[in-house]
């Protein structure tokens, strides 16, 4: 049974198109844009926050869409236990909106990154990675200025306890280093979940790397373990 896809479209968003062509045309689910102005998501199985600008990241990154209507919708929609995946700039609206705790930071270089990195699998058993093995690299795109995560100390420890950071930067044989590290994300994450695991936000682009022509289908292996939890949900 074909999955039902909600992507939300925010104004400055320019990865929604993205997502929505993963999604439709390479992982075949239904697939429907939402407008930032919408008060309601309708019957989705997942709604993606996608990267981007919204709002042209003025304030911060994420500040003023967490503010649009459809953000009330995906509050509603989340307390529910339905799942929620933010990318990039969605993620960073995850976070404005409190979905997610911590916050964004500029790269530590203050330099906008755009290139090929790796991601490691830090926790298997979540909606969005039990198809994955806990060390699994993935070869994905990141594309942002702003992706530099930063939690304080007594959050970072809630964040290891209950086993919510679900990326870590990697090299590619998957270890941890300084140097995989490139926008000084604290204890170098790249993507965690909420305590109830049903909302994730990651800084790498998945949807970016469903093609090999484009360099990389690992983020097919990503979708494909959403898609099968989706399935058994």
């Amino acid at each position: 049974m074909s999955k039902k896809i909600g992507v939300i479209i925010f104004p400055g968003s320019n990865c929604d198109h993205d997502a929505y062509h993963a999604m439709k045309h390479v992982m075949n689910a239904e697939t429907t844009f939402l407008w930032h102005k919408d008060k309601e998501i309708g019957e989705q199985d997942l709604v993606i926050v996608p990267g981007g600008f919204s709002y042209g990241d003025y304030l911060r990154s994420g500040a003023i869409a967490r503010f649009s209507p459809i953000m009330e919708a995906v509050q509603d929609y989340v307390k529910k236990g339905n799942p929620v995946l933010g990318i990039c700039n969605g993620f960073q609206i995850l976070l404005e909106a409190g979905l997610l705790p911590g916050a964004m930071l500029h790269n530590e270089k203050l330099r906008f990154v755009c290139k090929s990195i790796n991601i490691r699998v830090e926790n298997s058993q979540t909606l969005f990675t039990s198809g994955m093995e806990k060390g699994d690299v993935l070869n994905v795109p990141v594309s942002h200025g702003e992706g530099n995560y930063f939690i304080d100390g007594e959050g970072l420890q809630k964040l290891q306890e209950n086993e919510q950071i679900v990326f870590r930067y990697c090299d590619a044989e998957g270890k941890v280093t300084k140097e995989s590290n490139f926008n000084g994300s604290v204890d170098s994450i790249a993507g965690i979940v909420n305590q109830q695991g049903n909302v994730l936000g990651m800084m790498p682009h998945p949807e970016r790397a469903m093609e090999p022509l484009l360099g990389s289908a690992d983020g097919i292996t990503f979708f494909e373990s959403v898609f099968n939890a989706l399935e058994l949900a």
